[in-house]
C-alpha cells in the first residue's frame, strides 16, 4: 500500500464530523432546500468542518482582531454581489486561503458564478488556493489563473469532495487543509506548485493583469488628452494622466471597501458629459477626503490647488472604457481584498514608464533611459521592507510612550511608490495598537473618561496644527477623545484622527518623480482608510466637521534628494532649458523640513535606493554626475554606481542618534569604486548590521546581488554580520550564518567578513606574504573588438592548413579567411575548463601577433600588406567598413577603421600563459603553452577571461603554478573573497586573483625542489589526461580516464596542503568549502 507524500499523521475521523455527515445524510431535504440559508449552514455545518480540521473559527484563544486565525465577514450585499470572501484563514495575521459559501441548495460542481466569485477573490489577494463549499460539497480552486465570467466551473478545479467523502477521505482533507498542514508548510507546498506550474495565455497575476490594466489606461488617457488639448505640456500631460488614474482607483476601491456608495463611478459614466460627472464626484471627494488628490480650492498650509485636470476635455468613450472594466462581473478584481504591497509592485512598475509628445503632440509611452539602463524596475518584497522597519523603527520605539514616539521622523530618500513609507507607518499603527491595549484599554474598560488626569498621561500629544487641514471642532467626551475605540470583543483599532496623527507626524518621504510622489500619498491615505466603514466615516464628518484625510503635501515632497540649490554656485552652469531645470529638481531638505532639522535630522532613514551605474547616467544626466563628484566623497572614484551616493547622503540626513537601513547591491564591498564608501563608513565606525544574500535573489525577474546595509550615527565597535545561503530557510527560520565582526576590520580596503570556523585559516592564508601578482608580469582581460559580431566567427566546415572556414553574424554569409590573422578564440567559461580549452569560435586578429608579441607592441598590419597577404580576410573587413568605422560614434573614423577600438593587451595573446574564465563553478585554470589561444573580455555565452604571464625571476614553472591554482585553496579563497552569482558561480576577476596566496620555492631546499617537481609531474599528467579524456569516444573508456583524472586531482590537493602547512582540521575545512 502506498501511502501519500503528504499525510501528516494518521488522524481517526472525529466524532463530529462523523454526525454531521449523519444528520446531513438523514435530513437531506431539508438542507437542501432553498429556504435553508447560508448563514445557517456555516454556524450549522461548515463551523463545525473547520473545528474539526484543527482551526479557531470562534477565536477561543482571544486573540486580537490581527492575528485571529479565522476572520469571518458577514455576508452584506453590495451593488447585488458579496462585498468581501465568508471567511479568511489565516497564520500569524498572514492570508492563506479564503473559504466561500454558500447555501446548500446552490449546484456548485455545474454552477459557474460561484467558482467565479471565489476565484476573482482569491486571485485578487494573490491566494493560490482557496475552497468553495456549502458542506454537501467541498471544492478546492486553483486560483492563479486570471478570472473570466465565461469560465467553465470545472476550470481551476483541483479537489471535488461531497459529505460522503468526508468521513472516507478524511486522512487526505486533513493532510491538506487543516491548521496543522498550513502550519507545516505542507499547504504551503501546494500552493507554490500552482505558481511554479503557472504559464501560459490567461495565467498573469494580479500583479501583471492590473500592470496591463492601468498602462492601458494611460496610453488611452494620453492619447486622447494629448488629441484634444493641444496646449498641455508634456509634464502637465504626465500629471494629468496619473491624477485621473490616481483618483479613479482610490473612490473605486473605497466602493468595495464600503466607505463609498458601490457603483457611483459607474454611474456617472453613463450618458454625455463623462468627464463633467466625474469632475463633480471629485469636488464632492475633495469636500469629504481633504487630500492632495482632490484638491480643487486654495486652501492655507496645503499646495496650491489643481486648476488643470478641472479644465481638460476627455472623450466619453474613452472613461466609459477605463470604468466598465472595474466592476462586476467584467471585472476580474476584487479591490477589497487586493493587498497593499501587490497595489506597490502595480506602481512601481508603472513609474518606470513615461509620456511623451511627438512633434505633432501625439503622446507616446516609452521607459524611462534610468530604468532601460538598469534592466527593469526592483519592487522591494514585503519581507525585505518588514526586517528593514523591524531593525531600525523597531529599535527605535523600544521603552518609548506614544508621546516620545511622536518625535520619531521617518524618511525614505527614493521613495518611489512608497513601500517602505507604507511598511513603516503599518509598524507604528500596530505598535500604537498594542501599547493602546496594554496601557490605556484597561483604564477605558474601567470607565475612565478621555479628560481623567490618570487617562491624560498616557495620551499622546495632541494632534496636527491647523495648517494641515480645516479647524478641528470636537466634542469633549466624545469617542474621539480616546485614540482608540472598540468594533467588537477582541477587536480594538486606531480611530481615524489617530491613524492621521501618526502619519503625519512619522513618515516623510521625497522622491524626484512628481508621478511617484502622487502614488506614495495615494498608497499612504488608503492605508489611513483601511479597516474603516462608510457609517463611522460619516458620523465623524458630522461630530468633528472634520474631512476624513490630511494632507501630505508637508511630508511627502517631490525633488532631487541628493542636490541641493548649491548645484547653481558649485557648477557654472545656465537654466535657460526647461527640461534640464525641471530633470535636476533640486532640492533643499531644511527648508522643506524645517521641524525635522531643528531637531538635528531625522530618526531614520529607509529605503532602496537607485542602482545605475554612472557611466549610463551620463548619457542623460551629465550635470547631476559632475556635481555628485563635486560633493560626495563616495563619488570621488571611478565609475560608481549612484547607491553608494544615497549612502553617504542618507547617513547626512541623521540625528547624532539617528539609523539607517537600506536594501543595496553588495559590490561595493570589493568593487574599486566603492573604496571612497567603505573609507567613509570605516573613518566613522558606522555599521550596526550587515546581512549578505550571496547570490541569493530577492528581486523577482532581475539578477541583482545585495545586502541589507545597516548604520548608525554613533559609533560602534562591532557590528553583527549575518550572511544568508538560503533565502527560503533564512524567511521561515532565520536561518542564516552569524557573528559579530570588530568595526576596525571594515576598512577602506576590501571588506571579506568571515564570522564561521573558516576565518582563522584565511587569515593564515592571506598573510602569506607572496601573491599572484607579485609572481606574474601580466594579469590581463581578453579582447575587446567593439564589433564582436564582426571579427568573432562561427568555424564550420572542414578547414586545410591555409584557410578556415566561417561564418559571420554580421552578414550572414560564409567565408574562408587566412588562418594567420584568423585564431582560435575561447569564451570564458563555456571553453575554458580545468586543465582544458576547447575555442568555440575564430577570432579575426588585424594585428601582426608575432612582432606585436616580440616587440611588446600594439602593430597593426598595414592596409597594404593586409590586402597583399590576407586579401580574403582584408575583403571581408572592408565589406564592413561603414559599421567598423562608426564604431564608438565614429571614434574609427581613420586609415586604421579595421583595428580595434581598445586594442589593449594584443601583444600577449600569442604568448605561453595561464588562462582563467572570469566565472566559474570551479577554479578552472588550463595553461597555453604555445600561445595559441584568444579569449574575449567580457561577453554573452560564457562570459570573458584573463590570462596570466609568470614573472621569470621566481624560477616557477607554469605548470607548478597551475597546479596551486586549481587547488581546493584557491577554491576555498575564491569562496570567501569574490562575488558569487546565480548557479553557484564565482568572480575570477583579476581583483580577485591576482591576491590568491603564492607557495615560492627555495631552491636551495631539495624537499621544496622534490615538491616542485613533483606538481610540475602531475599537472602534466592532468593535461595529458583531460587530452585523452576529450578524444575518447567509448563511454567506459572515459570512465576509466576520468577516475584516473579524479585520483591525480586528489594527489595535487595533497600535496599543496603540504605546501601551504596546513593542517588536519583546516583541510577539514577546506574540503567543507568546495563548492
Amino acid at each position: 500500500m502506498q501511502v501519500s507524500s503528504i499525510v501528516i499523521d494518521y488522524m481517526p475521523v472525529p466524532t463530529e464530523i462523523i454526525e454531521l455527515v449523519e444528520r446531513f445524510d438523514q435530513y437531506y431535504q431539508k438542507y437542501t432546500s432553498p429556504s435553508y440559508n447560508e448563514t445557517q449552514v456555516r454556524r450549522e455545518f461548515i463551523d463545525p468542518l473547520f473545528k474539526a480540521l484543527g482551526w479557531d473559527v470562534d477565536n477561543t484563544q482571544a486573540y486580537d482582531e490581527r492575528y485571529k486565525e479565522v476572520i469571518h465577514e458577514d455576508a452584506v450585499k453590495v451593488g447585488g454581489k458579496t462585498k468581501a470572501p465568508d471567511y479568511s484563514f489565516r497564520i500569524g495575521g498572514v492570508r492563506k486561503f479564503f473559504v466561500e459559501a454558500k447555501k446548500p441548495a446552490v449546484n456548485l460542481k455545474e454552477n459557474p458564478e460561484p467558482a467565479y466569485q471565489l476565484r476573482r477573490y482569491a486571485w485578487s489577494a494573490k491566494l493560490p488556493v482557496s475552497i468553495l463549499t456549502d458542506f454537501e460539497e467541498f471544492i478546492v480552486y486553483d486560483c492563479t489563473r486570471k478570472p473570466s465570467p465565461n469560465d467553465n466551473s470545472s476550470l481551476g478545479r483541483i479537489e471535488y469532495y461531497t459529505y460522503k467523502d468526508y468521513i472516507p477521505k478524511w486522512d487526505e482533507i486533513v493532510s491538506k487543509y487543516s491548521k496543522k498542514a498550513v502550519f507545516t508548510g505542507k499547504f504551503d507546498d501546494l500552493a507554490d506548485s500552482l505558481v511554479q506550474k503557472r504559464g501560459g495565455k490567461g495565467t498573469a497575476g494580479i500583479d501583471d493583469a492590473f500592470l496591463a490594466e492601468i498602462e492601458g489606461w494611460r496610453e488611452e488617457l494620453a492619447k486622447n488628452l494629448a488629441l484634444r488639448n493641444a496646449n498641455l505640456s508634456v509634464r502637465e500631460l504626465n500629471l494629468a494622466v496619473q491624477k485621473i488614474i490616481d483618483r479613479i482607483i482610490f473612490l473605486r476601491i473605497c466602493e468595495d471597501r464600503g466607505i463609498e456608495e458601490y457603483g457611483q463611478l459607474k454611474v456617472k459614466v453613463e450618458g454625455k458629459g463623462v468627464y463633467k460627472n466625474l469632475i463633480d464626484l471629485f469636488l464632492h471627494a475633495d469636500d469629504k477626503y481633504n487630500s492632495g488628490l482632490f484638491h480643487f480650492r486654495h486652501e492655507d498650509g496645503m499646495e496650491e490647488p489643481d486648476i488643470l485636470t478641472t479644465s481638460l476635455e476627455i472623450d466619453d468613450k474613452t472613461l466609459k472604457h477605463i470604468v466598465s472594466r472595474l466592476y462586476y462581473p467584467e471585472s476580474p478584481y476584487e479591490f477589497s481584498v487586493i493587498p497593499a504591497d501587490i497595489l506597490g509592485q502595480v506602481y512601481e512598475q508603472f513609474l518606470g514608464k513615461v509620456i511623451r509628445l511627438t512633434a505633432s503632440h501625439q503622446a507616446k509611452i516609452e521607459e524611462k533611459p534610468e530604468v532601460k539602463k538598469a534592466g527593469g524596475v526592483y519592487y522591494t518584497p514585503t519581507y525585505i521592507v518588514e526586517y528593514i522597519v523591524n531593525n531600525t523603527i523597531g529599535k527605535l520605539v523600544e521603552n518609548k510612550n506614544p508621546t516620545e514616539v511622536s518625535n520619531l521622523k521617518v524618511v525614505d530618500p527614493a521613495c518611489g511608490s512608497g513601500s517602505f513609507l507604507i511598511g513603516a507607518y503599518q509598524y507604528l499603527l500596530n505598535w500604537h495598537v498594542d501599547w493602546y491595549i496594554t496601557h490605556l484599554v484597561p483604564l477605558m474598560k474601567e470607565g475612565k473618561s478621555a479628560t481623567d488626569k490618570e487617562v491624560q498621561k498616557l495620551l499622546p500629544v495632541k494632534p496636527v496644527s491647523t495648517k494641515k487641514g480645516r479647524k478641528k471642532v470636537r466634542s469633549a467626551g466624545s469617542d474621539y477623545d480616546f485614540p482608540i475605540y472598540q468594533m467588537s470583543d477582541d477587536d480594538w483599532r486606531l480611530t481615524s484622527d489617530e491613524k492621521k496623527r501618526i502619519l503625519l507626524n512619522n513618515i516623510y518621504g521625497v522622491d524626484i518623480d512628481q508621478q511617484a510622489v502622487e502614488v506614495t500619498k495615494l498608497s499612504l491615505l488608503l492605508k489611513v482608510l483601511e479597516g474603516e466603514k462608510g457609517e463611522r466615516i460619516s458620523k465623524q464628518l458630522t461630530i468633528t466637521q472634520e474631512r476624513v484625510l490630511p494632507s501630505l503635501d508637508e511630508n511627502i515632497k517631490c525633488g532631487n534628494s541628493l542636490i541641493g540649490p548649491d548645484i547653481y554656485s558649485t557648477i557654472q552652469m545656465t537654466l535657460d532649458n526647461d527640461d534640464e531645470f525641471y530633470r535636476i529638481n533640486a532640492f533643499d531638505w531644511k527648508q522643506e523640513f524645517p521641524d525635522v532639522f531643528e531637531q538635528g535630522g531625522f530618526d531614520a532613514v529607509l529605503g532602496n535606493p537607485p542602482y545605475v551605474r554612472i557611466q549610463a547616467m551620463k548619457e542623460w544626466a551629465p550635470i547631476e554626475v559632475e556635481f555628485y563628484k563635486k560633493l560626495y566623497k563616495s563619488a570621488s572614484k571611478g565609475n560608481y554606481d549612484i547607491y553608494v551616493v544615497f549612502v553617504e547622503k542618507g547617513l547626512s540626513l541623521l540625528n547624532k542618534d539617528g539609523v539607517l537601513g537600506y536594501i543595496l547591491p553588495h559590490k561595493f564591498f570589493n568593487a574599486k569604486y566603492g573604496e571612497p564608501l567603505r573609507n567613509f563608513i570605516s573613518k566613522n565606525k558606522s555599521i550596526s548590521e550587515i546581512v549578505h544574500f550571496g547570490h541569493q535573489q530577492v528581486f523577482k525577474n532581475a539578477t541583482t546581488y545585495t545586502c541589507l546595509l545597516f548604520l548608525n550615527k554613533e559609533e560602534h565597535q562591532s557590528f553583527v554580520f549575518k550572511k544568508v545561503d538560503s533565502l527560503n530557510s533564512w524567511l521561515q527560520n532565520g536561518d542564516c550564518v552569524s557573528g559579530c565582526v570588530l568595526s576596525e576590520v571594515a576598512s577602506h580596503s576590501e571588506w571579506n567578513f568571515i564570522v564561521d570556523e573558516r576565518g582563522e585559516l584565511f587569515k593564515k592564508l592571506s598573510s602569506m606574504p607572496v601573491k599572484l601578482n607579485e609572481v606574474s608580469t601580466k594579469i590581463f582581460q581578453g579582447l575587446v573588438t567593439s564589433s564582436d559580431s564582426i571579427y568573432l566567427l562561427e568555424p564550420i566546415g572542414i578547414s586545410d592548413l591555409k584557410y578556415i572556414k566561417v561564418k559571420s553574424n554580421a552578414t550572414g554569409k560564409n567565408y574562408e579567411l587566412e588562418r594567420e590573422v584568423a585564431h582560435p578564440l575561447c569564451k570564458g567559461s563555456l571553453d575554458i575548463k580545468r586543465y582544458s580549452a576547447k575555442p568555440s569560435k575564430v577570432v579575426l586578429f588585424p594585428y601582426d601577433s608575432k612582432m606585436s608579441s616580440e616587440s611588446n607592441k600594439t602593430i597593426l598590419i598595414v592596409k597594404d600588406d593586409f590586402e597583399k597577404y590576407y586579401p580574403n580576410s582584408w575583403a571581408y573587413l572592408f565589406e564592413n567598413y561603414e559599421t567598423l568605422r562608426n564604431r564608438e560614434k565614429g571614434k574609427m573614423k581613420h586609415e586604421e577603421w579595421y583595428g580595434y577600438v581598445y586594442p589593449k593587451s594584443v601583444t600577449l595573446f600569442a604568448k605561453q600563459k595561464i588562462i582563467t574564465p572570469s566565472i566559474a563553478l570551479e577554479p578552472s585554470f588550463t595553461f597555453d603553452r604555445n600561445g595559441e589561444y584568444y579569449f574575449v573580455g567580457s561577453g554573452g555565452g560564457g562570459g570573458g577571461g584573463y590570462g596570466i604571464i609568470l614573472n621569470d625571476d621566481f624560477h616557477l614553472s607554469y605548470c607548478y603554478i597551475l597546479g596551486l591554482l586549481n587547488s581546493k585553496i584557491t577554491n576555498f579563497i575564491i569562496s570567501i573573497v569574490s562575488s558569487q552569482f546565480r548557479g553557484g558561480y564565482y568572480a575570477y576577476n583579476r581583483q580577485y586573483i591576482e591576491q590568491l596566496p603564492i607557495r615560492t620555492i627555495d631552491p636551495s631546499h631539495p624537499e621544496d625542489v622534490a615538491r616542485h617537481d613533483k606538481m610540475v609531474s602531475l599537472v602534466e599528467q592532468m593535461l595529458e589526461l583531460h587530452k585523452k579524456l576529450d578524444a575518447a569516444k567509448l563511454g567506459s573508456e572515459k570512465e576509466m580516464i576520468q577516475r584516473r583524472i579524479n585520483a591525480t586531482d586528489t594527489e595535487i590537493d595533497r600535496l599543496v596542503y603540504k605546501l601551504y602547512g596546513l593542517t588536519d582540521e583546516e583541510i577539514a575545512i577546506v574540503e567543507g568549502n568546495v563548492v
